[in-house]
């Protein structure tokens, strides 16, 4: 696990050696254990390594045999040991014995088509020498990170944004056309970012860069094609095989592998297949002292039933609040999901042990997790009756009193795209206007999701729900916020679930055996439930629950976020009043406003630390 930076170069510009360290040393979290650089007239490469395989040997950037080209790497490629195989048979000589060194070779034979081959997690980039090309990749699923900086004949590119504020020519401008979508979404749904000209390379897509112009190709779309043939039981054997297979290969290393424990299926699962056979791998677990929001009974009593360590540490208020800041910039863009903050705290924790952790991401956007998915189950019960009886019922219910069942009903006669509850998941679309201070044109929230939608118009809506929970959601925030709080403390995470046969084998599972009858996951439950206690396998998810409602109401830390509403950040994008009300109105329990608070709060945080501090 790593970090890179890089750029084209365009003209006379000073010390580009200097440049480029700088550049990689402002991500030197990804990877303290040693630096390296490579520079031509064309090209600058920057490495930051964190050694997980072959410690000894390596080190990039890395060239093949003849220096005509050159790769930066971040990620894991679980499969190497066979393409090296392969290669070796092909002719290659292979000086290390390291992933990186196989996307090198596996490029120089077969290209582009190089990516079907891989199994892993990875962004990565290739410098052709001889044909003054650049080639990129990111993994199917956007595990690893990638962005670029791309403005006239400037062309820069890394793990982290971050980075590029080390480059003379990089304009640092905030990119406000994307407030309302942040304030709907909580992060940017597109390819765009909160930096002007910033963009994000896409899971799933590469690219090449070649005389001032860039080609992006999608290489990998996820297929949902169900068997309707197996039983329940014959999935669950599958999924049984296949998680152990995933696992097997996530364990490769060369340092000490831990794993994150929470007090859910998904984790547990994890930690459950790892210790069979590493009977001494350590577990780790984040709580509060308030003890109603806190997981650590639960995996605390889960790592003694099965005989494992369990390591555990507790945030406190102080601690939430104390780090908020540094966190936003160590996410780049701004997320206000107040999971991240105790992810922090147990990444560093782990970090003091391990280098590498397994973890559960993933599984509830392939198999079925979200209590999201059995509502539009209900949804598509709902649409048998038709279309125009259910608008007539609906421009009813928008005029009667709050009932049960109302927004139900409301949202019944609308299409899967625009009744999509991440679009409008903190702020809508309707009152965001409220709280900006411009007037910022921008397109109604669930025009992002759309084409999403479009592409599976012909499936279930629990299956286009996760679809597109696949491309948006884990993508933007989940894998996010993973990356970024485990990079954070110089810690590589793995996702044995999101993993390429993990994935081929998710989408062929029926939807029944994912979410049905107010039961998710039920597939992977029932294989898990043959592994781990029934109480485990079947407890209600959780999602890293946060004291953050509570704390908002106590007068430290509704000043410290009141001294904020009031600054001249919040004045200059915000409408203060309104933002002062939505906070007072909290903390006198008139209503519970904790993520539209924690979503302006975040970006002031963020704004600071990239528009202020540095």
């Amino acid at each position: 696990m790593c970090g890179f930076a890089g750029y084209i170069v365009n003209g006379l510009m000073g010390d580009r050696k200097a440049i480029i360290k700088a550049m990689a040393d402002r991500i030197r979290h990804r990877g303290p254990d040693q630096d390296d650089y490579y520079l031509d007239d064309d090209i600058a490469l920057g490495f930051r390594r964190l050694s997980i395989i072959d410690l000894e040997g390596g080190s990039q950037p890395i060239l093949n045999e003849d220096g005509s080209m050159v790769l930066t790497f971040n990620g894991e490629i679980y499969n190497f040991k066979e393409l090296r195989e392969d290669l070796i048979q092909k002719g290659h000589v292979f000086k290390t014995h390291t992933d990186s060194e196989v996307l090198l070779h596996g490029y120089e034979e077969y290209g582009s088509e190089l990516l079907q081959k891989l199994r892993g997690m990875y962004a990565f980039v290739i410098w052709d020498r001889k044909q003054k090309k650049l080639f990129g990749a990111r993994d199917i699923f956007g595990i690893k990170p990638f962005y670029y900086y791309k403005k006239g004949g400037e062309f820069l590119f890394g793990s982290e944004i971050k980075s590029f504020l080390e480059h003379p020519r990089f304009e640092k401008e905030l990119n406000e056309d994307h407030l309302p979508d942040y304030l709907c979404y909580e992060y940017i749904p597109c390819e765009e970012t909160l930096f002007k000209n910033v963009y994000k390379l896409l899971g799933g897509h590469y690219f090449e860069y070649q005389n001032g112009e860039m080609s992006i190709h999608q290489y990998y779309d996820v297929k949902f094609n169900t068997d309707e043939s197996k039983s329940l039981e014959e999935w669950e054997a599958l999924i049984t095989d296949e998680f152990t297979k995933s696992v097997e290969a996530h364990k490769i290393s060369d340092v000490e592998v831990g794993c994150f424990l929470s007090s859910g299926v998904d984790s547990s699962y994890v930690v459950k297949e790892v210790s069979k056979a590493m009977k001494d791998v350590k577990t780790f677990s984040v709580g509060y002292e308030e003890e109603k929001y806190s997981e650590l009974p639960y995996a605390q009593d889960f790592s003694k039933v099965i005989g494992v360590q369990n390591i555990s540490n507790k945030v406190s208020a102080d601690d939430f609040f104390g780090m908020a800041g540094k966190i936003q910039y160590y996410m780049d863009e701004p997320l206000p999901n107040p999971s991240e903050v105790p992810l922090y705290f147990l990444a560093e924790n782990a970090a003091k042990y391990v280098k590498v952790v397994l973890s559960g991401e993933g599984a509830d956007e392939l198999f079925g997790g979200y209590p999201m998915y059995l509502e539009g189950g209900h949804f598509a019960d709902y649409e048998r009756i038709p279309l125009a009886l259910r608008k007539t019922a609906a421009a009813i219910a928008k005029k009667l009193p709050h009932f049960k069942g109302k927004k139900f009903i409301i949202r019944g006669a609308m299409k899967p795209y625009e009744r999509f509850a991440r679009s409008n998941y903190v702020y809508t679309s309707e009152e965001r206007g409220k709280y900006l201070k411009k007037n910022i044109p921008s397109k109604d929230p669930t025009e992002y999701a759309k084409p999403y939608f479009d592409k599976v118009k012909d499936l279930d809506e629990p299956t286009q729900l996760q679809y597109v929970d696949i491309y948006t959601w884990m993508l933007y925030d989940i894998l996010q916020k993973a990356d970024r709080m485990s990079m954070a403390n110089s810690l590589e995470l793995r996702v044995p679930f999101l993993d390429k046969k993990m994935l081929e084998l998710a989408v062929q599972i029926p939807a029944r055996y994912r979410a049905h009858n107010d039961v998710t996951k039920i597939a992977l439950r029932g294989a898990a439930i043959k592994q781990i206690p029934e109480r485990t396998a079947n407890k209600k998810k959780l999602g890293f629950p946060v004291p953050l409602n509570d704390w908002l109401r106590q007068d430290k830390y509704y000043s410290m976020v009141k001294e904020k509403f009031e600054g001249e950040i919040a004045d200059r994008y915000f409408n203060r009043d309104a933002i002062m009300k939505l906070l007072n109105d909290h903390k006198e329990g008139r209503a519970l406003n904790m993520k539209k608070i924690w979503s302006i709060y975040s970006f002031i945080l963020w704004y600071e630390q990239f528009f202020v501090l540095n």
